[in-house]
C-alpha cells in the first residue's frame, strides 16, 4: 500500500506527495505527457533526443549537474513511446534544489546551437551502437513496422532513422518544446522525507509562475484489426537464429490486460513456463525463450523471443511455438498453474514497492493512466482474474492471424581454408 495526497496547482500542474519519514532521502519525479508516439512520422526521435537536450542547462543554470551534485544528488531520465520521465534522488534536506532545478528548464531550457549540435552527435551513436551496430539490436526497427500499420508505435523510441536527428532544426526542437513541455502536461511526485506542507509550499513558490502552456490533446490514428498473419525473414551475422512473435493486445487500462498479461507469464516467465518446459527442457529446440507484454498505454504487444540452438530450423522453431501457443488457446488453464503466475505478478509488484524511487515512479504513472490510486489496486485486479478469462484472451490475443513473426536467420559462418601441413624437415 503506496499512502498518498493530492494537489495540483492554478497552472495544470498535477502534484503527488508520498510521504516516507522513515528514511533520509526524498525524490522528485516529472513526469511529461509525451513520448515518441506524438512525433511527426517525418520527424522521429524528438522525444529521446528532448530527454538528452533537457540537461544541456536551462536560462538560469547552465549546468544541470553541478548544483545537483553539491547537494549529494543524482539524477536520470528515459524515454518511451508513452512518456518522458525525469528523476532526482537527493538528501530530503536538500530537496528544493531539485524544485529549483527542475522548475527552470519546464519554464525556458537554453536553446542553442552547440547544445543541440552535441546532444545530436550523441543520440546518433546511441543510435549506431546499440540499434546498428549490435548482434540482433534492429529487431524492433524491424518487428514495430511490420506490426504497427497506422499507429505511431509502429517506430522506435530511437526514431525510424538516424537522418531525422541529423536534421533537426531548432526551429522544430522549439516548437516540441512549446507543445509538450508545459506544467498542464507535467506530473510532480515528491517521495520521501517531505511533508505534504512543504512540498505544496516549494511547488508553488517554484513550478507555480510557470505559465501554463496548452494542454496537449491527443489524436492519434487506431491500429486497425490485424486479421492476417504477417511475416519476415532477414538474415544477419549474429551468433544464434532467433524468432520474435508478437501479437496485438488491450492496452494498460483496459479491463482485459491483466488476462492478456498472465497469460504472458504462462506461456514464457521463468524456467517453469510452458515454452521454456517444452522447448528448451524437453524437446531442446532453444537456447533460450520468453514471453512479455509491452506494457503500453494504448493497444500494445504481447512478444514472444527465443535463440534457436545450432541446427534447428527457424520453421521448426516456429512451428513448435504454434503448437504451445495453440495449447493455451484451445484448453483451460489449470487453476493450480494460474495462481503460480499470479503469485509471481504479486511478487513483482511488492518489489517494485520497495525503492523509493519506483514507488514515485509508479505514482506519477498511475496519474496519467487516469488514477494514482490506481497502484493500490493492482494486486487485486491480478487476483481477481480467472481460467475463463485467460482462455478468453488467449482466443483473442494468440490468433494466428493476428501474429507477425519475424525470423532473424543467422549468417552461415564461412569455413576456414584447410591449412596445408609442412613438410617434415629433413634430417
Amino acid at each position: 500500500m503506496i499512502n498518498f495526497q493530492e494537489f495540483s496547482l492554478p497552472n495544470g500542474l498535477r502534484c503527488i506527495v508520498h510521504e516516507d519519514l522513515t528514511q533520509p532521502m526524498a525524490v522528485l519525479n516529472v513526469l511529461y505527457n509525451v513520448g515518441s508516439r506524438d512525433e511527426d512520422p517525418e520527424h522521429t526521435g524528438f522525444a529521446h533526443l528532448f530527454e538528452h537536450l533537457m540537461f544541456s542547462g536551462s536560462v538560469n543554470i547552465p549546468s544541470y549537474d553541478e548544483p545537483l551534485q553539491r547537494v549529494g544528488g543524482e539524477n536520470n531520465a528515459f524515454t518511451s513511446p508513452d512518456i518522458t520521465n525525469y528523476y532526482l534522488t537527493l538528501p530530503a534536506q536538500n530537496i528544493e534544489t531539485a524544485f529549483w532545478l527542475e522548475s527552470d528548464r519546464m519554464l525556458s531550457l537554453a536553446f542553442s546551437d552547440n547544445g543541440l549540435e552535441v546532444q545530436r552527435k550523441v543520440v546518433v551513436e546511441e543510435f549506431k551502437q546499440t540499434y546498428l551496430n549490435q548482434p540482433y539490436g534492429d529487431v524492433w526497427l524491424k518487428l514495430r513496422p511490420l506490426a504497427y500499420q497506422q499507429h505511431p508505435y509502429r517506430w522506435a523510441t530511437i526514431g525510424k532513422e538516424i537522418s531525422h536527428i541529423e536534421n533537426a532544426t531548432m526551429q522544430q526542437v522549439r516548437d516540441f518544446f512549446a507543445k509538450h513541455y508545459s506544467p498542464s502536461n507535467a506530473i510532480l511526485v515528491v517521495a520521501g522525507a517531505v511533508t505534504l506542507a512543504e512540498a505544496q509550499q516549494l511547488a508553488e513558490k517554484w513550478f507555480g509562475p510557470i505559465p501554463a502552456g496548452t494542454r496537449y490533446e491527443r489524436q492519434l490514428p487506431r491500429e486497425p484489426r490485424q486479421t492476417e498473419a504477417r511475416l519476415l525473414e532477414v538474415e544477419a551475422d549474429v551468433p544464434l537464429s532467433a524468432l520474435y512473435k508478437v501479437y496485438h493486445m488491450p492496452g494498460r487500462t483496459d479491463q482485459d490486460y491483466y488476462p492478456a498479461d498472465l497469460l504472458s507469464d504462462l506461456l514464457g516467465r521463468g524456467k517453469s513456463s510452458r515454452l521454456y518446459q517444452q522447448l528448451v527442457q524437453e524437446q531442446k529446440l532453444f537456447n533460450s525463450i520468453s514471453a512479455s507484454v509491452m506494457g503500453s498505454l494504448e493497444p500494445g504487444l504481447l512478444v514472444i523471443s527465443g535463440k534457436l540452438n545450432q541446427g534447428v530450423s527457424l520453421a521448426q522453431a516456429d512451428a513448435a511455438v504454434e503448437a504451445v501457443v495453440a495449447g493455451l488457446r484451445e484448453q483451460l488453464v489449470d487453476a493450480e498453474e494460474l495462481e503460480k503466475v499470479k503469485n509471481q505478478a504479486e511478487a513483482s509488484i511488492v518489489f517494485s514497492e520497495v525503492e523509493l524511487l519506483n514507488r514515485a515512479m509508479n505514482l506519477a504513472y498511475a496519474k496519467l493512466m487516469g488514477d494514482a490510486n490506481f497502484v493500490n489496486e493492482e494486486s487485486a485486479r491480478v487476483q481477481a482474474v480467472q481460467p475463463a478469462d485467460v482462455q478468453r484472451a488467449a482466443q483473442e490475443v494468440l490468433r494466428p492471424d493476428n501474429c507477425s513473426t519475424l525470423r532473424y536467420q543467422a549468417r552461415p559462418k564461412e569455413a576456414p581454408a584447410p591449412v596445408a601441413e609442412e613438410e617434415e624437415a629433413a634430417v
